[in-house]
């Protein structure tokens, strides 16, 4: 029972971090540099989304990214490290990609 019951507090609290998403995506600043439907100093979600569709742990990669920043793939200006925490950026990942 109590087993249950830490599995179910468990998913609850993961439920409210991804409704929480797009609060965390403003309160680590990812919206100043992205959009959902228009680049602004990085690519727009849907560009990301598009380019990345079908790809294979595309979720882990882009909690990486996120978290630890890239070069090269969108131009000159790479997108820097961000001071998230692993489970932060996963979260920010599955938000992202579930703008589909």
């Amino acid at each position: 029972m109590k087993k249950n019951f830490a599995l179910l507090l468990g998913a609850c609290l993961l439920a409210g971090t991804a409704l929480a998403s797009e609060d965390l995506a403003k309160a680590k600043n990812c919206m100043t540099c992205h959009a959902f439907d228009k680049k602004i100093v990085g690519p727009s979600y849907k560009d990301v989304i598009a380019k990345r569709a079908g790809e294979k742990g595309i979720e882990a990669t882009m909690a990486a990214k996120i978290k630890n920043g890239s070069k090269n793939e969108w131009g000159a200006v790479p997108m820097p490290p961000n001071n998230v925490t692993e489970a932060e950026a996963a979260t920010l990942a599955k938000w992202v990609l579930s703008h589909k």
